[in-house]
């Protein structure tokens, strides 16, 4: 069977969805919706840098897309910084009837005792009224904290915590807005970014824990957070911008799902712009990736390395996080309507990309 794709966006996630969604022989990519006019009229394999015309040219026409009727939207647009719009957008699709895989927002991975249940319940009715399932996933969100770990815990006898890490130099990471604004790199010590608000780290990472919990039927009794920013020794540039001696150049932060006073599901990002920043702190496996560490009987530690053609870690984040989705996507629309978690699908594989 073939399934009918519209990409939605295509930023650094977007553009390789739909380089995937072009190796897939059960996908069929049936229009792009693109956010500026200056990408708008340019054919989808131009915009994904393929060095070949897909026959699909982007458009700004939301509803024109929309009335294509597509089985599916791949949602990769920008949520961080516009939550409300994109869950709007989001709820649209569904009541359009159009099942829907998205990056963003990230809490939307598994938004149980995270968000208001009214929040839940408009979602649920949305992909009621329009008979179609939503799925919000990626890398991290995503595959590094949910199916590998738990995979992982498969092979255990006693199971004490499972921390799920995130190990990568940003360097070449090419997003000011969230380096910058979101994450607050290159900005004093003193001034709080927007991830480093009350309450934001655990909106985004506090899904994470919770569904490791419930994938290991643990019942937390809450959520910590803990950070620690590291300053830049020196001015130097990185792909985004250029960060000035003494402002945020290294963070590393912990979100612990909690049970008897103890953390038993842990996510933990170690980010630098530098690789000799935070020495003490964890080290990357190669250029970086993610590692999973069970503590139990037995003890386990499994770390996921990355590396793109271009030979940058940054890069197969991105495309791990695009594949996440296109390869769900056959998935996604033979489930049950409403929003589903990782917890709720089959195992995915790379079905029909061997070359």
């Amino acid at each position: 069977m073939t399934y009918r794709v519209v990409q939605w966006s295509t930023g650094n996630v977007g553009r390789h969805a739909i380089a995937g969604i072009d190796a897939r022989p059960d996908l069929e990519l049936a229009g792009v919706w693109v956010s500026s006019e200056a990408k708008a009229g340019r054919d989808a394999g131009d915009l994904a840098g393929l060095g070949r015309t897909l026959g699909v040219t982007a458009t700004t026409d939301a509803d024109a897309l929309l009335a294509l009727r597509p089985d599916c939207v791949v949602h990769c647009a920008m949520a961080d910084d516009r939550l409300t719009e994109a869950v709007e957008d989001l709820q649209r699709f569904l009541r359009a009837g159009i099942n829907v895989v998205s990056s963003g927002p990230v809490f939307l991975q598994y938004p149980y005792g995270l968000l208001p249940p009214d929040s839940i319940a408009a979602i649920e009715q949305a992909a009621t009224e329009g008979g179609a399932s939503l799925w919000v996933n990626g890398i991290d969100p995503g595959f590094a904290n949910d199916w590998l770990p738990l995979a992982l815990t498969s092979v255990s006898e006693r199971i004490d915590q499972v921390r799920c890490l995130e190990i990568l130099d940003y360097s070449t990471y090419d997003n000011a807005k969230v380096l910058f604004d979101i994450m607050g790199f290159g900005k004093p010590l003193d001034e709080k970014p927007l991830l480093l608000q009350p309450g934001v780290l655990t909106l985004a990472w506090g899904s994470v824990v919770r569904q490791l919990a419930a994938g290991l039927d643990v019942e937390l009794d809450g959520v910590e957070e803990q950070v620690e920013r590291i300053p830049a020794p020196e001015s130097f540039d990185i792909a985004s911008g250029r960060v000035e001696e003494g402002t945020a150049a290294a963070l590393r932060f912990e979100v612990r799902g909690m049970r008897g006073g103890r953390a038993v599901t842990v996510l933990e990002h170690i980010t630098r712009l530098r690789g000799d920043l935070g020495p003490d702190w964890p080290q990357p496996t190669g250029q970086g990736g993610y590692r999973v560490v069970v503590t139990g009987e037995p003890n386990y530690t499994l770390d996921l390395r990355m590396l793109g053609t271009d030979g940058d870690h940054n890069t197969a984040g991105l495309k791990a996080t695009a594949m996440r989705l296109v390869n769900a996507v056959p998935a996604v629309v033979e489930a049950r309507p409403g929003l589903l978690t990782a917890l709720d699908l089959p195992l995915v594989t790379g079905r029909g990309l061997v070359s």
